[in-house]
């Protein structure tokens, strides 16, 4: 079987029949044609520039600008300093020991060590980053430093 362009018709629910106004009032669409009665939409040729709300302060005008930009899937960094090591009394400091204590958000994928405070015992660090200073006081204590 060959179809042919007389076969062919637009799918179903695809296509609806046109609103005819203006034909009568037993129409449903007579007198002011579905436009109302004054007012801006009722000339023909008539059309609000976009977002126009009839005088409203529009909806964009509201809102505040927005300064600068957010990083979208940021990653999140511990930060810990040298002096707060020496008081949770670890021997070993990782990102997964300070998770199950329970001492960093479980949101964070990497453990950066700052150098604020001091530190008296030999620990042993593994963290992403460790200042210089960090570094320093560490291994004077006697401990040390594995980069992750």
């Amino acid at each position: 079987m060959t179809i042919t362009l007389e076969d062919l018709r637009p799918a179903e629910g695809s296509t609806h029949k046109i609103k005819r106004v203006g034909r009568g009032r037993s129409s449903g669409r007579g007198k002011t044609s579905c436009r109302g009665h004054n007012g801006e939409g009722q000339r023909s040729g008539s059309s609000a520039k976009r977002g126009f709300e009839g005088g409203q302060m529009p909806g964009y005008r509201q809102m505040p600008k927005l300064k600068g930009f957010k990083i979208i899937n940021q990653l999140q960094y511990a930060e810990i300093n040298v002096g707060r090591i020496a008081q949770y009394g670890l021997k070993e400091v990782s990102l997964e020991i300070l998770k199950e204590a329970g001492r960093v958000h479980p949101s964070c994928v990497g453990l950066r060590v700052l150098g604020n405070g001091e530190l008296k015992g030999a620990v042993t660090v593994k963290a992403c980053y460790v200042t210089p200073s960090a570094k320093e006081k560490i291994e004077k204590a006697g401990g040390k430093v594995e980069l992750v």
